[in-house]
This record gives C-alpha cells, structure tokens and sequence, in this order.
C-alpha cells in the first residue's frame, strides 16, 4: 500500500461501547487506485483505528512514506507537510469536496430567494442538491 506515489487519506466517526455509554472513535482509511495513471498495481485500502483524532495518528500511519496525500482541509495531517519530514515532506493535494458542497448549497439559497421574491413557494429539495 505505502509503495504507492498518491494516496487518499479520510476518517470518519465510529461509534465504540464503553462501560455506560458510547464513546466516538475514528476509522481512519487510506487508499490507492493508480490505474487511471498508468499504475499496473491493483486499487487498495488500508484502515486503521484510534480513540481520537488527534494528528499523531496520520503521522504514524505515514510515517517512512512520501508522497501526494489527497485529504481534507484536517489540521492533523499538518506535520507531514512540514519542510525537513522525513523521508521527505507529504505533498498535499487538497480535496475540494467540502467547498463543492458549499457552493451547491449557496445555488440552492438563490434559487429558493428567486422563487420567493416571485411570489412562488421554494422546492423543499432542489435539482443542484441531488445531482453528484
């Protein structure tokens, strides 16, 4: 898996029985798919689990690899940006899901103000809002 040049890194929440209650924990997933570059190795995962987010858990679970990191805007994946990493820093390939997802909202306000201002009841869902 850490052979590849570009990974996708993501966490996400899961939840995890404690005595009396039901803590959060992460699943954090890393994964390669080179084949529209090229790549002859098969696509791959990799997961991992922690108690919390804390951006100790990616620099262990990259550590010794370099490479393009795509991920989110995560201020834990920070440190393996850094000038002096090593091997040798992370390069970031910042992933635009999250402002994607803004500007659709925004398109769907407007559209719902539009139809307001022209005396017309807003749609509950908007077209913009269920295409990918």
């Amino acid at each position: 898996m850490l052979s590849a040049s570009r990974l996708h890194g993501d966490d996400t929440t899961v939840p995890v029985l404690a005595k009396g209650k039901t803590d959060t924990g992460r699943l954090w997933t890393y994964v390669r798919d080179d084949r529209p570059f090229g790549g002859a190795d098969p696509p791959a995962a990799v997961f991992y689990y922690s108690r919390d987010r804390r951006g100790e858990h990616p620099a262990a679970h990259l550590a010794g690899w370099s490479g393009i990191l795509q991920g989110d805007a995560y201020g834990g994946y920070g440190d393996l940006y850094t000038t002096g990493r090593q091997p040798a820093p992370v390069l970031e390939a910042s992933c635009w899901a999250h402002s994607r997802r803004k500007v659709f909202e925004l398109a769907d306000i407007e559209a719902a103000a539009r139809k307001k201002a022209r005396g017309e009841k807003p749609n509950l869902v908007y077209p913009l809002a269920v295409k990918p």
